[in-house]
């Protein structure tokens, strides 16, 4: 969710080894087991589930410069009764800030090193609007980041809604030097329908997934950097507004931006 730097994009990054999209990419299968989830079953307007989710509040631009004032309320953070989660961007004066939004995290609740974590959503978009599905390191409160390292598995520039990034901040590459790869759709935006974003995470390389296409391999042997995907990590869901990756909303960014949330899955292989 940190800054990263934009890479040249091309479509022809859509095919993982070849010119063409590949549709029936073959990665082998693997065995694996669910071990957490949250599919956002409950009553309309209602928080997400204590017991799972806990909330990250205030507008300390969170180390990005960002805009919004992160609040629980349902206005912001609320399941829709027809079994989704939705974080909602809106532009309203709150606390001192322009914005208000949410940011929910399962930071003491739940964390897991390796494994499949994936998510189905549908993103919003707008200038300044950025949406993010993403882990931080267990031990963050200990060394600090980016030592603790950060695996954002889906995050999007509202300005580009048909391009996604996953990458990884670390110890040596970090902020705008994160180690970063772009996903685009050739013929549709991620605000118009429900895609699954997912990694699948081990100890030598963590694979980036979009809708089960692989689209970049991150290996531990090619990172110029400290490797510190070793220890577990919590996951993260919000939507920032304005902030150094995005830059400011303009006259063009529609409000209120909504991040629609089916379900956020973890496996752990067998």
């Amino acid at each position: 969710m940190h800054t990263v730097r934009f890479f040249v994009l091309s479509f022809l990054l859509l095919s993982f080894t070849s010119c063409d999209v590949d549709t029936t990419q073959k990665t082998g299968k693997r065995n694996w087991q669910l071990v957490w989830s949250d599919d956002f079953d409950g009553v309309v307007s209602t928080l997400p589930d204590a017991k799972k989710w806990a909330f990250d509040i205030g507008n300390s631009g969170w180390g990005n410069s960002e805009l919004q004032y992160y609040t629980n309320k349902p206005e912001n953070v609320a399941l829709d009764g027809s079994g989704n989660l939705v974080i909602t961007a809106r532009k309203e004066s709150f606390g001192g800030a322009a914005f208000t939004s949410a940011r929910i995290k399962t930071q003491g609740l739940f964390a897991q090193k390796y494994g499949r974590f994936e998510a189905r959503l549908k993103t919003p978009y707008g200038p300044g609007i950025w949406p993010a599905f993403w882990l931080l390191g267990d031990n963050i409160n200990e060394v600090g980041w980016p030592q603790c390292g950060e695996i954002d598995i889906m995050e999007l520039r509202g300005q580009q809604p048909n391009v996604i990034h996953g990458s990884v901040h670390g110890p040596g590459y970090s902020g705008g030097n994160a180690i970063t790869a772009p996903h685009g759709l050739m013929n549709s935006r991620y605000d118009s329908d429900f895609h699954v974003f997912a990694i699948e995470w081990n100890e030598d390389s963590i694979d980036y997934y979009v809708d089960d296409y692989l689209y970049h391999r991150l290996k531990k042997s090619e990172v110029k950097g400290t490797w510190v995907y070793d220890h577990p990590f919590f996951i993260i869901l919000n939507v920032a507004v304005g902030g150094n990756y995005v830059g400011f909303p303009t006259d063009q960014t529609p409000f209120p931006q909504k991040m629609i949330i089916d379900y956020v899955k973890v496996y752990q292989e067998n």
